[in-house]
């Protein structure tokens, strides 16, 4: 880390007993996976830090007209907290928020939450072994440990084109909705054709006089085979049994169709992958009325590439007067509109960027800055020596602080597959500290190493870096080429969280010239 910027700090010789154990920053389904699973360890002393008003994460912030889970319901929720009442197959957004109010009154998370706060800086005190973390208004809350549950979907993303902000109508990205704004007989433009825009674009197309969707890159397409749940759906949905037996199956489907892609032998999920294009161009085309227009829309890239999703009208809406589609490449924004490199000004009243989030784009994460020892500070590091995290949780240099969605730690599906593996990780990693008396807990160099090593070679497999994946544009890949989601199957992730050597991790007494003896700590060095 010695390139890393160094950045100085100092504090008081005499010992400090911090505000609490553990500070989780984020109450979205990832800090409220962390804060169960750390009652489930006897670890109680615990904050939820959110800057919003409201837990729920990604689903309080985006509001967006049409956002709806696009994980079957009965999978995207936690093993341990299943429920049958949904309201359709993809439930719409509005119940994941309901549904994360639900899991904190029933786990009792109310009390550890403080909304409202949000966390500018967090620096490891060396001399005290404890994070201190700096909140809007120069507050500071200390803790000995810190769990990052900031979530991938945190910073959203305007696209780079010159003249943004000398647009002279009205700006909207998906993110950040405001309700306020009237979409009724006004020009629309859309920018970007992702999964929010499949979901955005079928549900303010009868509202709009005119839509215009700017494409860069087209989208692979399924149908989206949802239903309302209710009567006998609702019945089978409703019986414990039944539905786990339901998602089971779903999950692995769901393993098997997305997982795969990136951790199966490439000779068989080449063979999966083309059996599949064929078939969803075909479903495609089938769809969209003009020619030209339906060959647009059409990815010439490979299956899996980037996240593929469903919708049965998305495509369908370009078959409308009022719709179109332009695919030139846009050369700037206007005070009246978008202008495309072939000179035409497609003049709009309302300009919505559904243009996704800062995943893993440079100086982007962490969200603020994060300095462990040394004064080292962790996006700097990352930006330096490349994304980088033992099983998605911890660095090397930055004791008692553990990620829910570190580099190497995302697998495809289930974003709440992912939380309950890395929650299960970090809590045995605090309750081993705590059992021993410990105040630092540190993943060993030679432990991380290994594991960033197996993932770089085995995502030397992947088809991502292959022509199949040319033109792709794909947030698979970081800036620099490599792609930080964990090049395994969430079984395996499921099973090496839970049941990793404790020992990977070195605990250290609460005073360096204490003895061993002295503490009653085990000092595993």
């Amino acid at each position: 880390m010695s390139t890393s910027t160094v950045i100085e700090r100092s504090f008081t010789a005499e010992q400090v007993v911090p505000d609490h154990e553990v500070i989780i920053v984020g109450a979205g389904f990832g800090g409220i996976g962390a804060g169960i699973e750390l009652q489930r360890k006897g670890i109680h002393d615990f904050v939820i830090l959110d800057k919003w008003d409201q837990v729920g994460g990604t689903w309080h912030a985006n509001t967006y007209p049409g956002v709806a889970v696009d994980i079957p319901s009965f999978i995207y929720s936690f093993s341990y907290e299943q429920r049958g009442n949904w309201s359709r197959l993809f439930a719409p957004g509005e119940e994941l928020r309901d549904y994360a109010n639900d899991v904190v009154d029933k786990y009792a998370l109310r009390e550890k939450l403080r909304l409202n706060t949000t966390v500018t800086a967090a620096v490891f005190d060396e001399r005290n072994n404890l994070w201190r973390l700096t909140t809007d208004g120069g507050g500071e809350i200390t803790a000995r440990h810190t769990v990052m549950a900031v979530g991938g979907l945190e910073r959203p993303k305007l696209p780079d084109i010159p003249g943004l902000d000398d647009f002279g109508g009205t700006l909207l990205h998906t993110a950040l909705w405001d309700h306020d704004v009237a979409l009724a007989g006004k020009r629309v433009a859309v920018i970007g054709t992702g999964a929010t825009s499949l979901q955005l674009v079928p549900a303010i197309v009868d509202e709009v006089e005119q839509l215009t969707v700017f494409q860069r890159t087209p989208i692979w397409v399924f149908p989206k085979f949802d239903v309302e749940v209710r009567g006998a759906t609702r019945w089978i949905m409703e019986r414990r049994r039944i539905r786990s037996a339901i998602r089971l199956i779903g999950t692995v489907a769901t393993e098997v169709g997305m997982g795969g892609l990136l951790a199966g032998p490439p000779w068989l999920m080449n063979i999966g992958r083309r059996a599949a294009e064929a078939p969803a161009r075909a479903w495609m085309r089938r769809q969209v009325d003009d020619p030209v227009t339906r060959e647009k829309l059409i990815p010439r890239y490979g299956l899996g590439c980037k996240r593929p999703s469903m919708s049965n009208e998305y495509l369908k809406t370009f078959n409308r007067d009022d719709v179109s589609l332009v695919t030139e490449p846009i050369e700037r924004i206007t005070r009246d509109g978008v202008r495309t490199v072939d000179g035409v000004e497609h003049v709009v009243d309302v300009l919505i960027c559904a243009t996704g989030f800062k995943l893993w784009d440079k100086g982007a994460v962490p969200p603020f800055p994060v300095v462990g020892r040394g004064g080292v500070e962790l996006g700097e590091f990352w930006d330096e020596q490349r994304y980088q995290a033992y099983q998605g949780v911890s660095v090397p240099g930055f004791p008692n602080m553990f990620a829910i969605t570190g580099p190497y730690g995302f697998v495809l599906g289930s974003y709440l597959w992912m939380i309950e593996a890395t929650s299960a990780h970090l809590s045995r990693a605090i309750a081993e500290a705590k059992r021993l008396g410990a105040t630092v807990c540190e993943i060993r160099q030679e432990e991380h190493d290994a594991y960033f090593q197996k993932c770089l070679r085995r995502q030397q497999q992947n088809f991502l870096f292959t022509p199949t994946c040319q033109g792709s544009n794909t947030y698979y890949l970081d800036h620099r080429g490599d792609s930080p989601f964990r090049p395994s199957t969430h079984g395996e992730m499921y099973w090496q969280n839970r049941h990793y050597n404790l020992d990977v991790y070195r605990y250290s007494a609460p005073i360096p010239e204490c003895e061993p003896s002295e503490t009653g700590i085990k000092e595993n060095a």
